[in-house]
């Protein structure tokens, strides 16, 4: 007896979307800071993020620290009840779930100031309209040897010699699934 198929299906499925994850540094080069004037609203908005995206929060740990938290509280800058707390400096969140997500900066002032960041994974109906239903960072063919920077200034390992093992990985691990349940 194994698996129902719509179960095995679906686990193959997520294996294949998370090997075409992304990751994001917030605020790129300026990482994640009050000082330098960056505009995270405007980082965010040129970028498509997807469902396994890693969003990448790289900061000086003695001045500041990310707090995910609800929409009312990202608006009124409130850091008071954060839904999860990260203070190491090189903070790494899997996007996992559709819609918005929150962070700010929780040191008084600093989320006043701008420091703060919504990360919006759109859904389908949303991003089908680009060619293909690809997004504008899935659309560039990055060249072979290693993470590139793509157009959205996520870092893809799609084409990377990481990213091929990553397939071939999980395209052994759909195989053992097959063969456990279709014998």
């Amino acid at each position: 007896m194994g698996f129902p198929k719509s179960v095995v299906a679906g686990i193959v499925v997520a294996l294949l979307r998370l090997s075409d994850a992304a990751v994001y540094k917030v605020g790129d080069a300026g990482g994640w800071t009050s000082i330098g004037n960056l505009d995270y609203k405007q980082w965010a908005t040129t970028k498509t993020f997807q469902l396994g995206d890693i969003i990448h929060f790289e900061y000086n740990a003695q001045f500041h620290n990310v707090m995910r938290v609800t929409h009312s509280m990202y608006k009124a800058c409130n850091a008071s009840a954060p839904l999860a707390t990260y203070a190491t400096g090189n903070d790494t969140i899997n996007i996992t779930a559709k819609g918005h997500h929150y962070f700010i900066c929780g040191v008084p002032g600093h989320c006043q100031s701008g420091q703060k960041v919504d990360i919006n994974v759109l859904r389908e109906s949303e991003t089908a309209a680009t060619p293909s239903g690809m997004s504008p960072a899935s659309a560039s063919i990055p060249s072979a040897g290693g993470p590139v920077s793509s157009p959205s200034g996520a870092i893809s390992l799609k084409g990377s010699s990481k990213g091929s093992l990553t397939n071939l990985c999980l395209a052994m691990a759909a195989s053992a699934v097959f063969v456990s349940v279709f014998p």
